[in-house]
C-alpha cells in the first residue's frame, strides 16, 4: 500500500509537466496534417490536370477535404483543442494543373500562411505559423516569426 501511495503521489506531481509536451505535439500534428494535405492536393492536381480544391468550408479548425470536381480524394479531421486560421480568412484553396495554390479559382498563385495554436491560447509558445510560398514550398515557423516574402 505504501508503494502504491508513493507512486500515486509521484504521478500526481509529474502529470502537469506533461501538458506542455502534449500541447506541442497536438500543434505539430495539426500543422503537419495541413502541410501533407497541401502536398497531396498539389500532386493530385498535377496528376489530374488541375481542378483540385482544398475545402474547409466549416472552418480550418473543423477539418478539411481535398476534392477533385465532385469526388472527395481525402478527408481530414482537425485535432481537438486546436485552432487553425488562414491569414486571409479563406476556407477554399484551389490548385491548378501546375500544382500552384491560389485563393481564388483560376487565380494567380499567392503566398499565404496559417496560424496553428491551442484553443484560447493564441500567444502560446507552442503555436506554429505555416508559411506557404507561391512556388509551393511550405515552412513551419514559430508563431511570432514572419513568413519570407
Amino acid at each position: 500500500m505504501v508503494t502504491v501511495a508513493i507512486v500515486a503521489v509521484l504521478a500526481a506531481i509529474a502529470a502537469p509537466s506533461f501538458l506542455p509536451v502534449i500541447e506541442r505535439w497536438r500543434m505539430r500534428q495539426a500543422a503537419e496534417a495541413l502541410q501533407s494535405t497541401i502536398y497531396f492536393a498539389r500532386s493530385e492536381a498535377i496528376k489530374r490536370g488541375g481542378g483540385v480544391t482544398i475545402d474547409a468550408s466549416g472552418g480550418w479548425d473543423q477539418g478539411w477535404k481535398v476534392v477533385h470536381k465532385t469526388n472527395d480524394l481525402q478527408v481530414v479531421t482537425a485535432p481537438s483543442k486546436t485552432v487553425l486560421a488562414q491569414s486571409n480568412s479563406r476556407t477554399m484553396l484551389y490548385v491548378d494543373r501546375w500544382g500552384m495554390v491560389s485563393e481564388t479559382d483560376g487565380g494567380v498563385a499567392t503566398a499565404m500562411n496559417f496560424l496553428v495554436h491551442p484553443t484560447d491560447k493564441e500567444d502560446s509558445a507552442n503555436a506554429i505559423r505555416l508559411c506557404v510560398a507561391t512556388g509551393g514550398r511550405i515552412l513551419q515557423k514559430a508563431a511570432g516569426a514572419a513568413c519570407p516574402s
